[in-house]
């Protein structure tokens, strides 16, 4: 796919790339392709790791001299189809362990976004009483957020039937109930593409309201070229439309990270 319609920044997502090597030197593989940008997902197994885990991490990205650019939140056991904690009644301590986790490693690295992960629809709980833990959650996680210039994005998410968010519609209500400044969208295209949500009505009607754009081909989830989004077309439509962050590299490479990334020229990949 030729990679010219825009110059939006790109980062690499290496909680999916370059999983060819073990997490701690995952910043360093990507400096070496190129890449100046990265974001994670949670890069721990649980909400509290160790001190030395933590330090580990961070140390990883100072050697490796790439800037983190984006942060979920703790997730839950993700391969388990947990998919956040934010309206998840009962796990509010480790919420807000997380929360704490996450702004120390901002105040090392200075990280500035942060992917609050819903979560799914819990069995014999009010869906009213989740919104209304989520929107708690969200509140004092975007007060401690805007205390360092952060942002908080909000994702709709395929492939889990009981998350609640599936198009930008539905987070950006959230948005809008919420009422915060430095709430925002996450437009992952490859999600919005594969629950049938319209992308030029995202570009036309949502584009004010995005924080962060993620992509992968659909269908399959792979690098672009692979499937049949027009991804160059529709983030030159963004920058059109006047979004101007960054745009995260998640797809599941193929065959393997470097080999998926003929698409784009070295010199995209990073930023002086």
């Amino acid at each position: 796919m030729p990679e010219e319609g825009h110059s939006l920044p790109y980062v690499a997502n290496l909680s999916i790339l370059f999983k060819e090597v073990p997490l701690p030197e995952r910043a360093a593989a990507a400096r070496e392709a190129g890449f100046t940008d990265v974001e994670y997902w949670w890069p721990f197994d649980t909400a509290v790791p160790a001190r030395d885990e933590v330090d580990g991490f961070v140390r990883s990205i100072g050697r490796a001299g790439v800037r983190l650019r984006g942060l979920n939140f703790y997730a839950g056991d993700m391969p388990a189809g947990e998919r956040g904690l934010v309206s998840w009644i009962g796990r509010e301590a480790e919420f807000a362990d997380s929360l704490v986790v996450a702004l120390g490693i901002a105040e090392r690295t200075g990280c500035r976004s942060f992917n609050a992960l819903y979560g799914n629809r819990l069995d014999g709980e009010d869906p009213a009483k989740q919104d209304d833990l989520a929107r708690a959650h969200l509140d004092k996680a975007a007060d401690a957020a805007a205390r360092i210039g952060a942002q908080l994005v909000l994702e709709p998410l395929s492939g889990a039937d009981r998350y609640p968010l599936k198009t930008a519609a539905d987070a950006v209500a959230v948005l809008d109930d919420l009422g915060r400044e430095n709430v925002r969208l996450l437009a992952d295209l490859y999600h919005l593409a594969v629950n049938g949500d319209d992308l030029d009505a995202l570009v036309t009607v949502h584009t004010p309201r995005i924080g962060h754009v993620q992509i992968a081909d659909a269908p399959g989830r792979h690098q672009p070229g692979t499937g049949e989004l027009d991804i160059d077309g529709y983030l030159a439509k963004l920058q059109n439309a006047g979004f101007d962050g960054f745009v995260g590299i998640e797809y599941v490479p193929e065959p393997d990270t470097l080999t998926s990334l003929d698409w784009l020229p070295i010199t995209r990949r990073g930023r002086a």
